[in-house]
């Protein structure tokens, strides 16, 4: 195995046994990089040098005994919307050509303070806006979309190019592009992790999380995230704790939530199939399944874009009024609709959402958890627009993965994207696990017991494919 294959538990362990040097480890997923990333094209920019200065202050630390916890020394990708002090923040987009941080984001400066190596910065959609990200190609089919808006950070992890990475979701961009290329993604509770020099979207549905190999590596890289800072408005006070999973796989007396309903209609086939057969194997570990129903479903997607449309386009006006030829035409398109949104709509958004948290934490009442599909279909064809249904409904592709993701921004609530098999075709299936704000930990907890059911996971091929050209 190169070092590059490594998962976070695992290289932290080598690197403070003294068994891997933070130097050999980031060689290796720079040489990885190399091979791998002029088809896949997962970062934006990457910054050896810099990483390797990182890497060599690391081990010379580590040699010294000042060894700072599980993320020193480890390679990590940022997505290009949060800042690191000296470097482009271009949030995919020609709007920040020559744009460069002028401080390090509150993550970043978490991070940099764990000792973790910043590899590099991974693409994004336009200002997170949009969830195939273009530039970018799956780790698993070149000729599949990434999913988005963290597509970049989730093929990072997934090819071996980071061994963690940090993406944001504001309807489901670290979850789908987790999904669709095999890897764990937690969109954390709302306000867990400060958003303090992360390039905003949508305000108040805006979350920071970590895409990782598996979930105990998410909580690895979640324990050096959480916690309150008060240059976010939003960001929650409370204690700071570990978040690690214990070992064990027992699942007796918990109770999960499997919807009857909306997290299983009109889902591929070879999805709901790997979906139920991963919640029945949460029965196998002691669960008790629970029917349930969604509640104000049918009001999700109109709620979703209520609330996201307007916020997006207040935190550009500027900018679009100024250089509205430098957006993409996807994003230009949405952000001048913002413009013509009613204000009654947006508050009707705004009393809905209220419900809908009301409701929920109704819900997570009677079960510890929910479990039900991350997307709906697996990583779609490059440029391709459209999902049809067998019973002929065609829906947009970006409103198909926004579906199933959305309800856990509106609401707030924790989501964990877990791999659970793969299609006919070989393309990666995500379930999502669903919790009572705050419960990261026990989402985490039952992650790790099902993971722990099953063989080690490989890294994705990532080799080219015929059809695997980039669009630029």
């Amino acid at each position: 195995m190169q070092p590059y294959e490594l998962t976070l538990a695992a290289a932290a362990d080598a690197i403070r046994a003294r068994r891997l040097s933070p130097v050999e480890l980031l060689d290796s997923v720079l040489e990885r990089a190399a091979r791998v990333e002029p088809h896949l094209r997962a970062y934006a920019a990457v910054h050896a040098e810099r990483a390797r200065r990182a890497a060599r202050q690391a081990a010379d630390d580590i040699a010294a005994g000042r060894h700072r916890g599980p993320l020193h020394g480890i390679p990590m990708g940022l997505k290009d919307l949060i800042d690191v002090a000296g470097l482009p923040t271009s949030a995919g987009s020609a709007v920040r050509a020559g744009h460069r941080a002028p401080a390090d984001s509150a993550v970043a400066a978490r991070l940099a303070a764990a000792g973790a190596v910043l590899v590099g910065k991974t693409h994004t959609h336009e200002f997170a806006y949009g969830l195939i990200t273009p530039q970018t190609r799956n780790a698993w089919h070149g000729g599949r979309v990434a999913g988005g808006s963290s597509g970049g950070s989730a093929v990072a992890v997934a090819a071996g190019t980071a061994t963690f990475a940090v993406g944001t979701d504001t309807g489901g961009s670290i979850r789908v592009p987790a999904a669709l290329n095999g890897v764990v993604g937690l969109k954390p509770t709302y306000g867990l992790v400060p958003r303090h020099g992360v390039t905003s979207l949508s305000w108040s549905l805006d979350h920071v999380g970590p895409l990782t190999r598996t979930v105990e590596d998410a909580a690895l890289v979640l324990d050096a995230l959480a916690g309150h800072d008060p240059r976010d408005p939003a960001s929650l006070t409370g204690p700071r704790g570990s978040h690690r999973p214990a070992g064990g796989t027992d699942l007796t007396g918990l109770r999960i939530g499997v919807p009857r309903t909306y997290y299983f209609d009109h889902v591929d086939a070879d999805v709901e199939s790997a979906v139920r057969r991963a919640i029945g194997r949460l029965q196998d570990l002691g669960a008790r399944l629970v029917d349930v129903e969604i509640p104000l479903a049918r009001y999700v997607r109109a709620t979703q874009w209520g609330l996201m449309v307007p916020e997006a386009t207040a935190c550009h006006e500027d900018t679009l009024r100024a250089v509205p030829e430098l957006y993409g035409a996807d994003v230009r398109v949405l952000l001048e609709a913002g413009a013509l949104m009613p204000a009654v709509d947006y508050l009707r958004a705004q009393r809905t959402r209220a419900l809908m948290r009301r409701e929920w934490e109704r819900l997570l009442d009677d079960v510890d958890l929910i479990a039900a599909p991350t997307v709906p279909v697996t990583a779609v064809r490059a440029g391709q627009e459209t999902v049809t249904w067998p019973d002929g409904t065609v829906e947009g592709v970006t409103d198909a993965y926004v579906r199933l993701s959305a309800p856990a921004n509106i609401t707030g609530v924790p989501s964990l994207s877990l791999p659970a098999g793969h299609d006919t075709a070989g393309l990666p299936i995500g379930m999502q696990l669903l919790g009572r704000p705050r419960a990261e930990g026990l989402l985490l907890r039952v992650g790790h017991a099902w993971e722990q059911t099953l063989p080690a996971r490989p890294l994705a091929p990532a080799a080219p494919t015929p059809d695997a050209t980039p669009a630029l």
